[in-house]
């Protein structure tokens, strides 16, 4: 009888098949914590296994809401100042802030796209993209900025976007991204007020956009 009941109190049970973590429930054992994994922009996860063996994720409660992840662009130039540099108005001003810039070499402006742009109600009604020429124009208002600072002998009163060559339109731009745009300098004859830049324009760091521009500027 002894022996009997010895034996009965080590096998296992027979209902569903046997887990560490079951038979250390049974044994009176205090389970392990469940691991909580981690991620740059992913949320904190709790495993543990459920009773199928299959692993449960679950949120951790210190998980960083999903409207707390993004940090804001940063802020070298904001609208204001943009337009005391720049001589466009609505609804032709498309650069909204400037995140980078190296005086006379390069400027890192953005571009928030929203169904409310005035371009999207006929470009198109069901199907609302930023027009491509637009796209363009923004990046050399970009390339502006650039070029109408005092290290580079700009004029803001005499400036022209002259020309473009190798542009290439990669993806569409739709309303709710953001487009964001690196114009850099690749030459300037000061005598002339000539300046080739090279633009690239990125959506979510996906390259939209990308062409070489002719920009010109002169004194009075």
């Amino acid at each position: 009888m002894e022996a009997a009941a010895a034996a009965a109190a080590v096998a296992p049970a027979r209902s569903g098949p046997s887990f560490p973590g079951r038979v250390a429930a049974r044994a009176g054992l205090l389970l392990p914590a469940p691991t909580v994994l981690s991620a740059p922009g992913r949320r904190l996860v709790a495993r543990r296994a459920a009773g199928d063996g299959k692993a449960v994720e679950a949120a951790a409660p210190d998980a960083l809401p999903i409207e707390k992840r993004f940090p804001p662009f940063p802020s070298v130039m904001d609208i204001n100042q943009i337009r005391e540099i720049l001589p466009h108005r609505f609804p032709f001003l498309l650069v909204d802030r400037v995140i980078e810039y190296k005086a006379g070499e390069y400027a890192v402006g953005i571009k928030n796209v929203t169904i409310n742009d005035n371009f999207f109600p006929g470009h198109f009604p069901e199907r609302p993209i930023m027009p491509g020429v637009l796209m363009v124009e923004a990046m050399a208002q970009v390339g502006g900025l650039v070029m109408l600072q005092p290290e580079v002998g700009g004029s803001r009163d005499n400036f022209f976007f002259a020309g473009i060559d190798r542009v290439r339109f990669r993806k569409p731009v739709i309303a709710g991204d953001t487009l964001v745009m690196r114009m850099t300098l690749t030459k300037f004859q000061k005598r002339f007020g000539l300046a080739k830049m090279e633009g690239k324009a990125y959506v979510g760091g996906d390259l939209v956009c990308e062409g070489e521009f002719l920009l010109v500027s002169a004194t009075e």
